[in-house]
């Protein structure tokens, strides 16, 4: 009974051998309908460049030589592009340029295919970001240096100066103005730099200026901020000295007299800056007690005097506190009262004169001061200085120069 079920499954065994070898090596291909899987070479390399509301996707092509195209899918595959693959060199680059895109992030699924429709193994490319609006809303333009106000410049250019570029990809700032022949000029500043002259820049006019950035480097599209700054480049002020050569004393009837004839009151405009003494000075005589004034006549208008420079004598007598007044013309404008008497001061206001300033000096009143006048000052040809106080006596006054600037 034993060697029967032994007999019994050699049998078998040989029955399965022999039915299993005479099955066909592709018999598979009856489960595939007759047709082989076959998967064309992928492509090599993907990479995503954002632009504005558009994406440029790049890749190096599949070396597989049946491939024919390449077909790119998004949004789940609803949307989708072809792409014919016009080589097979990894060294080149495949360019697939997707426009009309909302601003978001998206996945792009790229396949090889052959002539055949087969296709390769799936290539994803994650967190395509696509800009637009939204980003350029959150961008501001370069900001102007405080430290550094934009101005006019002598040859009449003018100079605008900026901070660095804030932490994003600054490409570029671009300025417009009007020069002066009433043309609009486009400048460029570049991020390494601070500052940009604009040549023959019209005076009084505004500079517009609107900074350029990419979302990150490789991006196709350049975004500008929404709208420009503006920058108003003022003209300096220039100080010109006025013509000393034109002054010549005026002597009022109760101006202070000179101590002797070797210190007139031309020394206080001959040219010498520099704290000097005796006898190079004016000194008056102390014959009354101050205050007292000296007038001069500056030999023509200047309507916008801007700034005076007083010096004193190189040991004492100098003055401490004393008032600048001034009058384009002298014609009635005689005060009647010395400059000692209290009503004084109305005296000449009624008659037409304008206190410019009064100068107080916490020094010893000897190193050259300069002063500046307000603005808006009326024209002015001749001029009184009436000094109040001297650092030690008071009566005689000693200075070595005046010195006078018309801002333009």
């Amino acid at each position: 009974m034993k060697a029967f079920y032994k007999n019994s499954w050699i049998g078998l065994a040989c029955f399965i051998a022999v039915w299993g070898c005479t099955r066909k090596a592709n018999d598979y291909r009856s489960f595939l309908n007759g047709q082989e899987i076959t998967y064309p070479g992928k492509i090599i390399g993907p990479n995503a460049y954002p632009g504005n509301l558009r994406l440029l996707l790049t890749w190096n092509p599949s070396p597989d030589p049946s491939v024919s195209k390449y077909i790119v899918y998004w949004n789940n595959y609803a949307d989708s592009t072809v792409v014919s693959a016009v080589s097979h060199s990894t060294t080149d680059t495949v360019r697939c340029l997707i426009s009309n895109l909302a601003e978001y992030s998206y996945t792009f699924f790229i396949y090889s295919y052959d002539a055949s429709g087969n296709r390769s193994v799936l290539t994803e490319l994650d967190n395509a970001r696509v800009d637009g609006p939204i980003y350029r809303s959150g961008l501001h333009n370069r900001l102007l240096d405080p430290a550094k106000e934009a101005l006019v410049n002598p040859d009449g250019s003018a100079s605008v100066y900026f901070l660095a570029p804030y932490d994003t990809i600054n490409v570029t700032t671009r300025l417009r103005y009007v020069n002066t022949t009433g043309d609009t000029v486009t400048s460029f500043l570049p991020p390494a730099g601070d500052s940009i002259v604009l040549s023959s820049f019209k005076t009084g006019t505004k500079v517009l200026f609107q900074s350029s950035f990419i979302p990150k480097l490789g991006a196709i599209d350049t975004f500008y901020t929404v709208v420009p700054d503006t920058a108003v480049p003022f003209k300096p002020i220039v100080y010109v000295m006025c013509d000393k050569s034109l002054f010549n004393a005026v002597h009022l009837p109760f101006d202070m007299n000179p101590y002797d004839g070797s210190t007139l009151e031309s020394k206080l405009w001959d040219g010498n800056m520099q704290p000097r003494g005796y006898p190079d000075i004016f000194h008056s005589d102390g014959s009354k007690p101050l205050p007292g004034t000296l007038t001069m006549d500056m030999g023509k208008i200047y309507n916008n005097l801007g700034k005076v420079e007083e010096t004193g004598r190189n040991c004492c007598h100098n003055p401490n506190d004393f008032e600048i007044w001034g009058i384009a013309d002298t014609t009635g404008a005689t005060s009647a009262l010395a400059p000692n008497d209290p009503g004084w001061k109305a005296d000449v206001m009624a008659k037409g004169w304008t206190l410019l300033k009064e100068v107080v000096r916490s020094d010893d009143g000897i190193a050259p001061l300069d002063v500046l006048f307000p603005n808006n000052q009326p024209p002015v040809r001749f001029i009184i200085l009436r000094v109040l106080t001297t650092t030690d006596d008071p009566s005689y006054v000693n200075m070595s120069q005046i010195t006078f600037w018309d801002k333009q």
